[in-house]
């Protein structure tokens, strides 16, 4: 197996091998946090190839990928249903509370869960998860209480980089 180029603590590693259900926001994370709209107004975004390549290894390998995000767009429902992303929790006002009720619907503990976030907004989940991270573009208070911060901003291959650990942690 090839070796990852970061540092990751034997603590990390072991909480990394038990998750069953990786979580992500999107705007900062799975995109850079820009927001463009076209001439009718719609919301476009830029999502890379290798955190979707990432997120369906995830799926391949029977670890669960859902999203939790304040935002809703078309452009976003379409790169989640091209990604076969089975949890969009999208247009959520209260992360926490969609995030309680996933876990109940999945029946998963949410020690085996982990999630990305990159705002205050997403602090809650991230301390209720058994493993959180922050993107390197993230807010200083989410960077501080993340587990991990990936060196890449997000839409930039942070989230791939997660998906490695995940996999890499299980020695898939």
């Amino acid at each position: 197996m090839i070796n990852l180029p970061y540092q990751l603590s034997a603590d990390l590693l072991a909480k990394a091998k038990d998750i069953q259900l990786a979580l992500f926001d999107v705007d900062g994370v799975l995109t850079d946090g820009s927001l463009y709209y076209n001439a009718d107004g719609e919301t476009l975004k830029r999502f890379n190839v290798l955190d979707g390549h990432g997120l369906k290894m995830l799926q391949e390998n029977g670890i669960q990928v859902g999203i939790i995000s304040a935002k809703q767009s078309n452009a976003l429902t379409n790169r989640l249903n091209a990604l076969n992303i089975q949890h969009q929790l999208t247009g959520v006002s209260n992360k926490l509370q969609a995030f309680e009720q996933l876990l109940e619907q999945c029946n998963i503990a949410s020690k085996h869960t982990c999630f990305t976030g990159d705002d205050v907004i997403d602090i809650p989940v991230m301390q209720k998860c058994g493993l959180s991270f922050s993107v390197d573009n993230g807010h200083y208070s989410v960077k501080q209480i993340a587990d991990w911060v990936t060196p890449m901003t997000g839409g930039s291959g942070a989230a791939r980089a997660i998906c490695d650990i995940l996999l890499y942690a299980k020695g898939l």
